[in-house]
Parts: structure tokens; C-alpha cells; sequence
């Protein structure tokens, strides 16, 4: 289905809008985000998502709402993985709190301008070249069992190849000199060590792109429902991230929930591609990333009652990120992938 231009502009302008409430009003002043004010953002955002769900559901079609809200929900479950990662390389460079939003908002914004070229390309490729839908379904695939193969193990962030890099060659002080990127000192520019983050937290966000495009493909094909449903789950990531930080922890099988969500949907694809669209309904699809994405966060839950140190935490952070080579939990390391 074609939208007018105007579809379009509308929707980028009220994303733009959000933005600039977001980091210029409500985020002014360089603040720790706590866990009440995190809820409420992410309740805010959430319902922002469904009633643009409704909407569509009720002006635009019934098919339609349920390809955006299927395509949502995948993409807010597939994020929860982002945080895994955000909280590993905050915790590991010791990022203040108060400055970690100023990362994560540039960080975001950065990705939402790499999943649009990202979804523009894919759309592109998918109405000129049907065999490619294979492809996508076959990575989606080798995605879910790449994520199981990093559920055990721990990246080694002290190694990381890409901050080396950046050290190596810029000039970086070893304060955050409140919260900025980057300085002048004696007319030249230095950088922060939170530029170096920011870099991680972008390759990672780009990484998680590529891996996640795909599967909204697999739900809908068109455009509009594949952007809009993207940028809603994107959009309320940072807010998900306060709220979460402290007990992403206890979500021990909820990557177990993910991988098997990642692996149904690409099997979607394929046998779609193969026997046409309708051969196994979106309705379907939706049903079961809700029952994987639930059942494994209440297991989660269940199975890590009690609290735990800081220290203790982390041993329940695993997975991926870009440069670092990875530690399995028994101490043994693997190359840098």
C-alpha cells in the first residue's frame, strides 16, 4: 500500500517534535534518570505505540494494525537485548549515571537514521528481487542461533579493539568534563572518554539493526508499517533502559525467549516465500512472540528471586559487542569476531 507524502511528513515531524522535547525541555539539565520517572516514560512511549496501532487498525486497515503491532512488539522485545549490551559498557567504563542519557539519546537518534536507510534498502531489494526474501529468512535464522551461542559467554571489554583504536589515535582526557564529547584545549579539539562509548553504543545499535530489520520484513512489507513500528520501539529504548538497568539481571532466559522468536520468524519467512503470504497469518506470528517473549520473562523472574551484589550481577550479563573478543563463564576466551 502507497501513502501520500504527507503520511510521511506528518509522523517524521512528530518524531522530530519528540526529540527535541526530549533532550532540549525534559532532559535540559544533565540529571540521574530514576526508576519513577523512567516508568513513566516508558508507559508514556508504550502507549504512544499502541494508539498508533489503533489508529491504524481503524483508518488505514485490520491487517495493516496487526502487521504494525506485531512488527512493534518484536522490535520492543528484540531491544530488551540492546540493553544487555548498554548496561555492559556503562558498567564496564564507569559511566555516571547522570551522563549515561546524553549517550543513549545520541546513540538512539543515530540509530533511527540507520534503520530508515536500513528498512528504505530492504523495501527497495524485496519489490525488485522476490529470492531475497530467503536471504533475510535464512539470516534471521543464523541470527536466533548466533544469540543462542552468546547466551554463556561474556565479552571482553578491557580488549576491545575498537576503543584501542580510538585511543590510539585521539586525543582523549580521563575525565567526562560534565558530560561533553568532546573539548577545546589550546585551540585544538580533545575528547572525552565518552566519546569512545558513544562510538561502542553506535556500532552496537547499527549491529542490532542489521540484525532486526529483517525480522519486521518477515511481518510486513510495507514501508510505512516497517519505519513507523521501528522508530516507536527505538524511540521509548532509552526510557526502557532506566527502567530496566537495575534488574536486566534477573531476565536470565529471556534471551533463550528471543533467540526462538528470531529462529520462528525467519522459518515464517521462508515457508511465506515459498508457499505464498497467507501460509502461516501474521495473527499467527504475533501469538507467538507474545508466549515466547511472556513465558520466558516470567521463568526469568521466578528462577532469580533473591537479590544480589553489584559484583554478582554481572556474571549474568553476557553477550556481544562489537570489537571485544568474548569470555565464557569458565574463564577460557575466544578470538575477537
Amino acid at each position: 500500500m502507497s501513502y501520500p507524502w504527507w503520511f510521511w511528513a506528518i509522523f517524521n515531524i512528530f518524531v522530530l517534535l519528540l526529540l527535541v522535547l526530549d533532550l532540549g525541555v525534559f532532559h535540559r539539565k544533565q540529571h540521574t534518570i530514576h526508576l519513577k520517572e523512567a516508568l513513566a516514560l516508558s508507559i508514556f512511549y508504550i502507549t504512544l505505540g499502541l494508539l498508533f496501532a489503533w489508529g491504524i487498525y481503524f483508518f488505514i486497515g485490520a491487517q495493516e494494525g496487526v502487521e504494525f503491532l506485531t512488527g512493534y512488539l518484536i522490535e520492543k522485545s528484540l531491544s530488551v537485548d540492546n540493553i544487555f549490551v548498554f548496561v555492559l559498557i556503562f558498567s564496564h567504563f564507569q559511566v555516571p549515571p547522570q551522563y549515561q542519557h546524553r549517550v543513549l539519546f545520541w546513540g538512539i537518534l543515530g540509530a533511527l537514521l540507520m534503520r530508515a536507510l536500513l528498512i528504505l534498502t530492504g523495501a527497495s531489494l524485496l519489490e525488485s528481487f522476490h529470492w531475497i526474501i530467503f536471504i533475510f529468512g535464512g539470516f534471521l535464522v543464523m541470527t536466533g542461533l548466533k544469540m543462542l551461542w552468546v547466551i554463556n559467554v561474556q565479552p571482553d571489554l578491557e580488549n576491545n579493539k575498537i576503543i584501542q583504536c580510538l585511543y590510539k589515535h585521539l586525543s582523549i582526557t580521563s575525565s567526562y568534563n560534565n558530560g561533553k564529547f568532546w573539548i577545546y584545549e589550546k585551540s585544538k579539539i580533545v575528547f572525552t572518554p565518552l566519546f569512545p562509548v558513544l562510538i561502542l553504543i553506535e556500532l552496537s545499535d547499527l549491529i542490532f539493526a542489521v540484525d532486526s530489520i529483517p525480522a519486521i520484513f518477515a511481518i510486513s512489507k510495507d514501508p510505512f508499517i516497517v519505519y513507523t513500528s521501528n522508530i516507536f520501539a527505538i524511540l521509548g529504548l532509552r526510557a526502557l533502559y532506566f527502567a530496566l538497568a537495575d534488574i536486566i539481571h534477573r531476565f536470565v532466559y529471556l534471551k533463550y525467549g528471543l533467540s526462538f522468536i528470531l529462529i520462528l520468524i525467519g522459518i515464517k519467512m521462508i515457508l511465506n516465500g515459498i508457499f505464498g503470504e497467507d501460509f502461516i497469518p501474521t495473527h499467527y506470528a504475533l501469538m507467538a512472540t507474545a508466549i515466547l517473549l511472556t513465558g520466558s520473562i516470567i521463568v526469568s523472574l521466578i528462577k532469580s528471586r533473591g537479590r544480589l551484589a553489584v559484583k554478582e550481577r554481572r556474571k549474568f550479563l553476557t553477550g556481544w559487542v562489537p570489537g571485544s573478543g568474548v569470555k565464557r563463564k569458565n574463564g577460557r576466551k575466544s578470538k575477537v569476531s
